[in-house]
């Protein structure tokens, strides 16, 4: 199982597949990723623990455990973890590339722009 260890948390693949990547995701307390669109794919989000804020072209929504976001091709997104414990969701990319390097970031607290 792939595994990788970001500035904001981690995250584990869960799934590779032609037509889909499903990814565990856990962002740290006071962490958020950065602000960010993709040309391949789109995501769908759930929220497994904890109570993010998850930014969609510019839409910030209030989250809890059990609830889905959408984020469409081309729509700019971020998560961001404004509490003191772990969020932990699980991210379904669909589309027709998964690669990283199909992260577009517009805004990164860790100057990875």
């Amino acid at each position: 199982m792939e595994h990788d260890v970001r500035p904001w948390g981690q995250y584990w693949v869960l799934e590779d597949a032609e037509t889909h990547k499903v990814k565990r995701i856990m962002v740290n307390p006071a962490g958020r990723l950065s602000l960010q669109y993709h040309k391949h794919r789109a995501e769908v989000w759930t929220i497994i623990q904890g109570n993010p804020i998850v930014t969609v072209n510019g839409e910030q929504i209030s989250c809890k455990p059990g609830q889905t976001v959408i984020i469409p091709l081309g729509a700019t997104h971020r998560i961001e973890n404004p509490t003191t414990e772990k969020v932990i969701f699980v991210e379904v990319q669909h589309g027709t590339y998964f690669g990283e390097d199909d992260i577009v970031r517009i805004e990164d607290d860790y100057q990875r722009i």
